[in-house]
């Protein structure tokens, strides 16, 4: 699947050069052309400029297209938040109504980019509980511990705040204390059990160095209990037969970061491919949902978002007494 994601993100950076490298030889042939044409036009000839020609004007379409594409992605998608609601309705409440936050993948550089507007959005929605699925900062970026420490502990919930690590936090930073003092608690390996209007509903996570403790982790997790899972990867979710996981939280793939129209995610880096690449899914008996994250890759990767804006999801989870459609 690797090899896979390669070839395709290859390709695709190749389509991309092939195409400036032809607009450029235009341009240089034009410029030549048309210093023959002025000799021409004293001698009363015509000749035709090639930069004008239908296919020349074809590549001048795709490179201007290209531009505009890359300053929207650059400067205009990577701070425009999507804020997604779901409604899920469940007979394993009766009475309680909960609204859990899923925030994930911040990535945060030095540079200051969506972290203000992260806790005004929210807090702005009330949650009972916050959960982030992982990735903290950016590779090999521990200057920017103090701001994602500052605005994780500015995020308000009513009932908890709960993390689990992703594979940048544990492969890259693995000696940060991302979470002290900032109210999260780190799920790993663990199952919380929370109260609500008198009903009771699991919170479990695990952090992605440990990923074999899966089953350990929600076997213990009674089957008509609702059960909220938090794993960086989605790759468990087709592991969980028998186990009580209603709704999974994940993150990582960004939602390829960059997409494009009907194809969607370049790539996701992960092991199900394009499979999972963003958003919900049905898998058996679970709600699975793959968030794209705030932030963006860190080192080479260029700092752009296209077609897969950053995002929040607000989850209210309620009885199946009040579905309503």
């Amino acid at each position: 699947m690797i090899n896979k994601n390669k070839l395709i993100i290859t390709t695709f950076v190749a389509a991309i050069v092939a195409v400036y490298a032809i607009e450029m030889l235009l341009i240089l042939v034009g410029l030549t052309e048309g210093q023959t044409q002025d000799f021409a036009s004293l001698q009363g000839r015509e000749t035709e400029n090639i930069l004008l020609s239908k296919a020349a004007l074809f590549v001048h379409l795709l490179a201007v297209t290209g531009i505009v594409c890359f300053l929207y992605g650059y400067f205009i998608e990577p701070y425009w938040i999507q804020v997604r609601k779901i409604v899920i309705k469940t007979n394993k409440l009766s009475a309680a109504g909960i609204r859990l936050v899923q925030i994930s993948d911040t990535h945060c550089d030095k540079k200051l980019r969506n972290e203000k507007r992260l806790i005004e959005l929210v807090n702005a929605a009330k949650p009972d509980i916050i959960a982030f699925t992982g990735d903290t900062l950016n590779l090999n970026t521990p200057s920017a511990l103090p701001l994602f420490k500052d605005t994780m502990r500015k995020l308000n919930a009513n009932l908890a705040k709960f993390a689990v690590r992703g594979n940048v936090d544990i492969w890259h930073l693995p000696d940060l204390d991302f979470f002290g003092a900032t109210g999260f608690e780190v799920l790993d390996g663990k199952t919380v059990t929370l109260q609500k209007n008198g009903e009771q509903f699991a919170v479990s996570g695990l952090s992605c160095e440990h990923p074999s403790d899966f089953a350990k982790l929600l076997q213990a997790v009674p089957e008509n209990r609702f059960s909220i899972f938090l794993y960086h990867f989605s790759d468990l979710v087709e592991d969980l037969e028998n186990l009580n996981v209603d709704l999974y939280l994940s993150g990582h793939t960004h939602g390829g970061q960059v997409a494009l129209p009907i194809y969607g995610a370049l790539t996701t880096l992960s092991k199900f491919g394009k499979k999972y690449e963003s958003g919900m899914y049905s898998v058996n008996d679970t709600i699975l949902y793959v968030n794209r994250g705030i932030g963006m890759e860190g080192g080479i990767a260029p700092r752009v978002r296209f077609l897969a804006r950053p995002e929040i999801t607000v989850f209210d989870i309620g009885p199946e007494k009040n579905r309503a459609h």
